[in-house]
């Protein structure tokens, strides 16, 4: 047994290694939520979260005042049970970001005790269905990024293995981003994959415009097209294009998954392992998007995704946007193109604990029990 007996909490705030741009936000930080879970063995789990520059010390605090007194004397091992009663104490700010992203630090971090406890690695844990992902690009693709420095990037990822390029869409007028899009195909050609990611930004009716545009350079999916809880107007335009719809960073809830799926307005999935809440409802919107025949493409957060991709057989990508390096001893093993995870017991990331010390907020640091 796994009796829980200690919980720190903390955060830290990490800058973006290149600027990031898309057509409703800019990437000015990234604040990032910890959660460290202590048994009655010594054995010690970490867990995290993020958001992009704000909600921060709301996280902190919905973890502080409300969820991670709760923990104290639990069994660890009882991961759906803890996440499901955590969810029902805050049930008035579910669904939602901040319930979601304060979950996830707390889910992630039972997970790696297990597999700690386990002496597993958490993709082994979860399934092993694969050893490696293939990988694509974004961190080249930002909307500010002008024609000629997208082009390069693609080819410099092309180069190096990487067997697709996202490309962020929403400038002013169609006529720029089919410029740009056309540069990029024209440069690597029609074997390497090109995404493109909206960031909800537009109507039905210029998603539908812009999507005809998309199916000239047969781009590989058409991201977060429109606002992402309008469930019926992605399958009115997935019903008029032969271009994949891709949705998921933005949802919350296993339900909010099933209705994309179950109307046909979602062709990828990508759901967010913390803005979902954890590895424990990935898992389950993995497993449905699996029955209905969907491929599942995160969001986001390549060093813990990785394992989760290699955990399943239906994970045909992983997005490559570096966010840790400044935290870690090493990075995620990259070959060819591919992702590799870890094989040491845990999420597989390589914590360096010098630089977790150093990059705390003060204002968010806490042991339980206080």
């Amino acid at each position: 047994m796994a009796e829980i007996k200690t919980i720190r909490i903390y955060m830290a705030d990490l800058k973006p290694k290149v600027k990031r741009v898309d057509a409703i936000q800019s990437f000015v930080s990234q604040e990032t939520p910890f959660v460290e879970i202590t048994d009655a063995d010594g054995v010690t789990g970490r867990g995290y979260s993020y958001t992009i520059g704000q909600g921060g010390p709301a996280i902190m605090a919905l973890l502080g005042h409300t969820l991670v007194p709760r923990l104290i004397g639990r069994e660890a091992e009882e991961i759906d049970r803890i996440w499901r009663d955590l969810l029902f104490s805050t049930h008035a700010t579910a669904v939602g970001a901040i319930t979601s992203l304060a979950l996830a630090a707390i889910d992630t971090a039972l997970w790696d005790l297990r597999c700690k406890r386990a002496g597993l690695p958490l993709w082994r844990m979860l399934g092993g269905a694969k050893d490696h992902v293939p990988m694509y690009t974004t961190e080249g693709g930002w909307l500010h990024i002008e024609t000629q420095a997208l082009v390069d990037d693609a080819l410099a990822a092309q180069a190096m293995g990487f067997a697709g390029s996202k490309i962020k869409i929403g400038r002013p007028h169609l006529s720029e981003d089919r410029a740009r899009l056309k540069a990029v195909r024209e440069a690597v050609g029609d074997a390497y994959e090109i995404m493109v990611d909206a960031n909800q930004c537009f109507s039905r009716a210029e998603a539908t415009r812009r999507a005809r545009v998309l199916e000239e350079f047969n781009i590989g999916w058409f991201e977060e097209p429109m606002p992402a809880d309008d469930v019926m107007e992605h399958a009115r335009l997935a019903a008029h294009t032969s271009v994949p719809i891709a949705v998921g960073e933005s949802l919350y809830s296993l339900s909010q998954f099933k209705d994309y799926l179950v109307s046909g307005a979602a062709s990828i999935v990508q759901v967010d392992v913390a803005r979902i809440g954890g590895i424990t409802p990935w898992m389950k919107v993995a497993h449905l998007a699996e029955a209905h025949n969907v491929p599942v493409c995160p969001h986001f957060l390549m060093e813990l995704h990785v394992s989760l991709v290699c955990a399943i057989p239906n994970a045909p990508w992983l997005e490559y946007i570096p966010q840790l390096d400044s935290l870690t001893a090493s990075s995620m093993r990259m070959e060819a193109g591919c992702a590799y995870p870890s094989d040491t017991p845990g999420l597989g990331i390589d914590w360096d604990e010098g630089k977790l010390a150093a990059a705390r907020i003060a204002t968010f640091d806490a042991e339980f029990p206080q």
